[in-house]
């Protein structure tokens, strides 16, 4: 080959080497770059409020948080002569079983849910979460109440269903009054029977920490002269109305909220592990008073609530515990709000 005839090789090959070059290059560069896709997991929800209307009253409800529900712990059966028994000593394996019909296996995350009704000239509160006395999983009602666009201190008049722990502490986290221009307002059942000493030494051990968060939490507004027990038979405020509901506790209530002929019912404490409870109404809680009375209002409040198609708020169905309840072939069901955007305005 001559000189000339070799020459197009050589470049050939130059150029060959110039791009494999480039190429490895190229190859080390982006190798040595972080992918854009790797960012960190942020692991936060988003904030706990949703908004809808009833009639002219704006409802926001407010999640506290969620914890894992002990739900071997203490669900129960009432059985004849023997009162309030566990559930899987009655039905083993029943609560799996009908868990995992909605896809759900121990530990359930319980949902603790608040109610703020803005009804034009008022601001009310219903039940105000656990605040401290649950732990780091809960007491985010606060925060919540102001990414929804209030101060506690806009808040008038504070009604609780009762005073178990994840309803009542909310109001004073460690202590201290979270909500100063507010009344705060439960049955005086509820009131004679968490504020006696007598009761708190005779009580089961499962309830004995109820009696001191109690305390704890209503002691600032006692002492301000902000805690007003109420008595049924009249509404509280224009449009909302108290109806005892004993058996969870002894004074437990429920708030029926009424505006331009819509009506909600807070329904307190009815259900605690909804995927149980409505397919089998019976089954009750370590933590009633009276389970077997419990049981009955359930089922009342359930069949009620079903024939007539009013809402419901829930103080633990999965957030924002509103919806309705609904019957079929002779069981029970929960239909949940459908989510919408802005709350629709009358």
């Amino acid at each position: 080959m001559s000189a000339r005839s070799a020459l197009p090789v050589r470049s050939r090959l130059l150029a060959l080497a110039a791009v494999c070059l480039t190429t490895a290059a190229t190859l080390t560069m982006t190798l040595a770059t972080p992918s854009l896709a790797a960012a960190p997991i942020v692991g936060t929800q988003a904030p706990g409020f949703y908004r809808m209307m009833l009639g002219r009253f704006e409802i926001t409800v407010l999640s506290d948080g969620t914890h894992p529900f002990p739900v071997h712990m203490v669900l129960t059966q009432v059985v004849d002569n023997k009162g309030a028994v566990p559930l899987d000593q009655v039905a083993p394996g029943e609560a799996d079983a009908l868990l995992a019909e909605s896809r759900l296996a121990v530990p359930v995350q319980g949902s603790i849910n608040a109610f703020l009704i803005n009804t034009g000239s008022r601001l009310i509160l219903i039940d105000s979460g656990a605040g401290s006395l649950y732990g780091d999983c809960c007491g985010h009602l606060i925060d919540n109440l102001k990414s929804a666009g209030y101060l506690p201190d806009q808040v008038d008049e504070i009604y609780l269903t009762h005073l178990h722990a994840d309803h009542v502490g909310g109001i004073a986290p460690n202590g201290k009054m979270a909500f100063p221009n507010a009344i705060v307002r439960v049955s005086e059942a509820d009131a004679d029977y968490w504020l006696n000493d007598r009761n708190e030494q005779a009580a089961p051990k499962l309830l004995n920490s109820m009696f001191e968060g109690d305390k704890a939490s209503l002691r600032p507004y006692i002492d301000a002269g902000k805690f007003k027990p109420f008595a049924y038979g009249q509404e509280l405020s224009p449009g909302i109305t108290p109806i005892a509901s004993p058996g969870h506790t002894p004074g437990h209530s429920f708030f029926m909220v009424e505006s331009e002929g819509q009506k909600m019912l807070m329904w307190g404490d009815v259900v605690h592990v909804a995927a149980v409870q409505f397919p089998n109404p019976s089954v009750t809680l370590a933590y009633d008073s009276d389970a077997r009375m419990a049981e009955k209002e359930r089922e009342m409040i359930f069949s009620d609530a079903a024939r007539n198609g009013y809402w419901i708020g829930a103080a633990h169905i999965s957030f924002p515990g509103l919806g309705h309840v609904s019957a079929s072939q002779g069981h029970f069901f929960w239909i949940p709000a459908n989510y919408e955007g802005p709350a629709a305005r009358p």
